[in-house]
């Protein structure tokens, strides 16, 4: 939403380009306001603050450092993963490796 008014927008601008109800919007544009983050431009168009845009600017990097460590924790749990799974076959190859020879002994007898 804020980065939509961050050019100047109407209601109507930011309902769609955010793909928010009317009735979202209007909580939380009042919400926005209220925060000082977004300000009326004129009659119908509302535009960022200074606290706004640097919030936005904030958010963008945080975002951006999100999708980093979601990305790197992804690789880690599939490299877990690749381990759990080398582990429990290794674990799997021996159970069937000693349940093959103990049959062999018995068959031996």
């Amino acid at each position: 939403m804020l980065g939509v008014v961050s050019g100047g927008a109407r209601k109507t601008q930011i309902m769609y380009q955010a793909n928010l109800s009317y009735q979202l919007l209007t909580r939380y544009l009042r919400d926005v306001l209220d925060m000082g983050l977004v300000r009326m431009e004129d009659e119908s168009t509302y535009a960022l603050t200074r606290k706004g845009a640097a919030f936005l600017l904030e958010f963008k990097e945080y975002h951006a450092r999100r999708v980093v460590a979601e990305e790197r924790f992804s690789e880690v749990e599939d490299e877990k993963e690749l381990l759990i799974n080398a582990f429990l076959n290794t674990k799997g190859e021996e159970a069937r490796l000693k349940s093959s020879r103990k049959q062999d002994a018995e068959g031996a007898d």
